[in-house]
C-alpha cells in the first residue's frame, strides 16, 4: 500500500503512518540489504580530487574540504547568484542531527561572499513551522544578511518546470530562486530515512519543490528522486557528517554517531556514495548499490557511485 502524501508543514509521518510502522519500514529496509563496503582510491598528494573528506571543526572542515577541490572560486564566480540548500526541516537541535549543522551553512555563506557571489540565499521547503526551523541556521547567517535565510511553505514561491529526462515524474514545481540561480549548492546532513534508507543530498532536493507528497504516493520515491536529479543539478554538495542520524531519520530522535568531518564533491551521487560508505547505517556498513536511488542515479549517468575508483582526498583541518 502506498503512503498517502506529506503535507508540509504537517506531520513527518507519511500520512495516516505511525511512527512505529515508519521506524518498521526503516528496519525492514536495511534488513533486506546485504553488507557491502568499498575503499575508495586515494588522490595523490597535490592532484586533483573528486571527492575530499575533511576532518575537524565544522567550519575548518568546510574550507578544507572545499579547499582540496579547487577552493570556491571553482564553483563560484563574482556575481553570481548562488543558492545553499540544507536541511532545514526540523525544529534546530544540533545534537540530534536532522538538520544542516548551522556552522557548515555559515562558513559556505562566508565562502561564497569571499568569491564575490552577488547574491547569496540559504532555503529549504520545512516539513514543521517554516520560522522555528530555520531558527538556527538564520541566526547563524545573520552576520551576513538577517535577510538570507528562507523557508518558502506558500506556493507563490514556486513555479513550474518540465522533467524532460523524467521516467515516472514528468513535472513538478521549483522554488523560482533555484530556477534564478547561477549556483546551487546542496549541503544536506547525513541521515537514515524510512522509504529511501538514507537522507543525502539526491534526496534532499525534494525540498525545493512544492508537492514532495506526490513523489511517496504517486510514484516510485527512488525513481522520483532520480527524476528530479535530471533538473536539480547541484553545482557543489557539502555533506555534513559532523553527526550522522543513523537510526530513526529524518526527523529523530535516533542513534547519533559522531564523525566530525564534512564530505564534497562537484558530483552529487558520488558525495552520496562516499556518505553511504563511511557512515555505519542502522548499525550495519552498507555500499553505495545497496540504496536505490544512489545506484539508478549512477545507471542513468547522472554522477558516479563507484567511489572506489575516484581520487578521494583526505585532509585533516
Amino acid at each position: 500500500m502506498s503512503p498517502s502524501p506529506i503535507s508540509p508543514p504537517g506531520p513527518v509521518w507519511p500520512g495516516s503512518w505511525s511512527r512505529r510502522r515508519f521506524l518498521a519500514r526503516g528496519i525492514a529496509w536495511v534488513g533486506a540489504l546485504s553488507l557491502g563496503g568499498v575503499l575508495p582510491r586515494q588522490a595523490a598528494a597535490g592532484g586533483p580530487a573528486d571527492i575530499a573528506i575533511a576532518e575537524g571543526t565544522p567550519e575548518a572542515a568546510v574550507r578544507a574540504a572545499v579547499g582540496a577541490l579547487g577552493g570556491i572560486q571553482a564553483f563560484v564566480r563574482r556575481g553570481q547568484k548562488v543558492v545553499i540548500k540544507p536541511n532545514m526541516s526540523f525544529a534546530p537541535d544540533v545534537e540530534r542531527a536532522s538538520n544542516t549543522h548551522p556552522e557548515v551553512v555559515r562558513t559556505l555563506v562566508a565562502l561564497c561572499r569571499e568569491a564575490g557571489a552577488g547574491r547569496v540565499r540559504v532555503l529549504d521547503h520545512p516539513l514543521r513551522q517554516a520560522e522555528l526551523c530555520i531558527e538556527g541556521v538564520k541566526q547563524a547567517c545573520s552576520p551576513f544578511d538577517k535577510d538570507m535565510v528562507h523557508g518558502l511553505d506558500k506556493p507563490g514561491f514556486f513555479k513550474p518546470v518540465s522533467i524532460a529526462q523524467g521516467l515516472q515524474m514528468r513535472e513538478t514545481d521549483v522554488m523560482q530562486d533555484v530556477l534564478e540561480a547561477d549556483v546551487l549548492i546542496a549541503t544536506p546532513v547525513a541521515k537514515s530515512h524510512g522509504s529511501t534508507g538514507v537522507s543525502l543530498s539526491l534526496k534532499g532536493m525534494m525540498g525545493l519543490i512544492w508537492d514532495r507528497g506526490i513523489m511517496h504516493y504517486k510514484y516510485d520515491l527512488n525513481e522520483a528522486i532520480v527524476d528530479l536529479a535530471t533538473v536539480l543539478k547541484p553545482q557543489l554538495t557539502v555533506i555534513d557528517v559532523t553527526r550522522a542520524l543513523t537510526t530513526n531519520g529524518p526527523g529523530g530522535p535516533g542513534k547519533v554517531v559522531r564523525l566530525d568531518a564534512v564530505i564534497a564533491a562537484a558530483d552529487p551521487v558520488a558525495a552520496d556514495a562516499q556518505a553511504v560508505a563511511m557512515v555505519p547505517w542502522y548499525g550495519q556498513r552498507l555500499a553505495p548499490r545497496q540504496v536505490p536511488h544512489i545506484r539508478r542515479a549512477h545507471e542513468r549517468g547522472l554522477g558516479r557511485m563507484d567511489i572506489e575508483n575516484l581520487r578521494v582526498r583526505r585532509v585533516t583541518a
